[in-house]
């Protein structure tokens, strides 16, 4: 039986590039080596993959990776920071069982992914990224697609800065990543003013974005207050070919309202609100990120910094968010998914 291959994808960052870009990646960075200590415990071979032609897209990257025998586990370098070992074992088991078996944190948007056998794989498309890789196995290669037993813990990942804060707020939290938090200054805006909105229950709070049902049966087991809930655009980084662009109701009300009036708008529905501004920005742009404002405008948003933000869209909402009377967060999928009960913890004070 051969043994697994883990490929760990890993950007670093490009000299120059803004303070944020430059922190997430080294975070990420030091979170693939932990993974790659990991996996070499159980007997696994590594390689972080740091280094692609420009333009190059992730399909293209592996299809050249691909092992003559035997299967692979492969994950990006922001991916399930809070991975455990048994988790580690059962995606090597599976890489290393072979056949037609795929297993993953998400079927629907994997964030780590294991292959039983990994050959098709050398026939890949060129896919923007790891998320629709099991869906692709699925549906053009004909696998059985099996999901880890972790629920919310591996769905988290590191695609932001304020992910990095997010995730510190989880009691199993590596030390390092709590530390590199703290030090870099990252904290979750306005968090204890959210945690009293969701204990009060006078009050409303919407949550808009990539969201789901697991999602929404813990707000209904835990938060005391009453709860607006749109789930919209799921999938939205693992569309594939001929599916209709995306298109989100806060999105339209907000092409007519102009995104300063965020705050007037979620006002008129809540007393606050956890945006997936992901969702807000593939509304009025297309999916495609690379025509979304830089990352690092991106990131300042997340945290609620206007002034260091260029975009003049993503400025005006933003600052409408960190200025409105009522909490508003906004964030990518962690925030409005598997991050709201680290959020919320204090819901039933």
């Amino acid at each position: 039986m051969a043994h697994a291959q883990v490929f760990i994808f890993h950007r670093p960052a490009e000299p120059g590039e803004p303070a944020l870009v430059r922190l997430l990646a080294d975070v990420r960075a030091r979170l693939a080596d932990q993974h790659a200590r990991l996996f070499a415990t159980i007997g696994a071979s590594v390689n972080v993959v740091a280094d692609w032609p420009a333009g190059r897209r992730f399909g293209e990257v592996l299809a050249g990776l691909v092992p003559a025998a035997g299967g692979l586990v492969v994950l990006s370098s922001g991916a399930v920071p809070l991975l455990r070992r048994h988790d580690a074992e059962r995606l090597v088991a599976v890489a290393e069982a072979g056949g037609p078996l795929a297993l993953t944190n998400n079927r629907y948007s994997s964030d780590v992914c294991a292959v039983g056998d990994a050959r098709l794989l050398r026939n890949l498309p060129p896919l923007g990224s790891d998320n629709v890789l099991p869906r692709w196995l699925s549906e053009k290669a004909g696998f059985a697609i099996a999901e880890l037993p972790a629920g919310a813990r591996l769905a988290l990942d590191l695609d932001t800065p304020l992910d990095v804060a997010l995730v510190g707020l989880h009691p199993a939290a590596p030390a390092w990543l709590r530390a590199a938090g703290h030090g870099a200054g990252l904290a979750v805006p306005r968090l204890e003013e959210v945690r009293a909105l969701a204990a009060d229950p006078r009050r409303e709070l919407l949550v808009f974005g990539r969201s789901g049902s697991t999602t929404l049966r813990w707000l209904e087991r835990n938060a005391r207050c009453r709860v607006r809930f749109l789930a919209e655009e799921r999938g939205l980084r693992t569309a594939m070919a001929g599916q209709r662009p995306p298109s989100a109701t806060l999105g339209r009300l907000l092409e007519q309202a102009g995104p300063g009036a965020l705050a007037a708008l979620v006002g008129r529905l809540s007393d606050g609100a956890i945006v997936d501004s992901r969702v807000l920005l593939a509304d009025r742009l297309g999916a495609d990120e690379d025509g979304w404002p830089p990352a690092a405008d991106r990131y300042a948003s997340d945290l609620l910094r206007p002034d260091d933000i260029e975009d003049r869209w993503l400025r005006a909402l933003t600052a409408s968010a960190a200025t409105a009377s009522d909490p508003i967060l906004l964030g990518g999928h962690s925030l409005v998914g598997p991050g709201v009960p680290l959020l919320l913890r204090a819901a039933r004070a």
